[in-house]
């Protein structure tokens, strides 16, 4: 997520209230926030979860409805999202 530069700090707090509930969301088995070395307003959530399903009920939470439409009143650019699986 690019977030702009006058609002970053906004974004910290707001992930930082989040991430507890974040956290305890059920199949959430990990999470972290990452920033950019050369770009401090591109940060990226990295989460593992349990399953798609999990992640998917969670994005339809009413908490990541009300979470997200705080965050993206923050960004910059466009948000992108990415789901991964490992291979082998």
């Amino acid at each position: 997520m690019t977030i702009a530069p006058e609002s970053l700090e906004t974004f910290l707090d707001i992930f930082r209230e989040a991430e507890p509930r974040i956290r305890a969301s059920d199949g959430c088995l990990h999470l972290e926030l990452w920033q950019d070395l050369r770009y401090p307003s591109v940060v990226t959530t990295y989460s593992r979860w349990q399953s798609e399903a999990h992640l998917e009920a969670y994005r339809q939470s009413p908490f990541f409805r009300e979470t997200w439409e705080k965050t993206r009143q923050l960004f910059a650019a466009p948000p992108f999202a990415a789901s991964h699986f490992p291979i082998g």
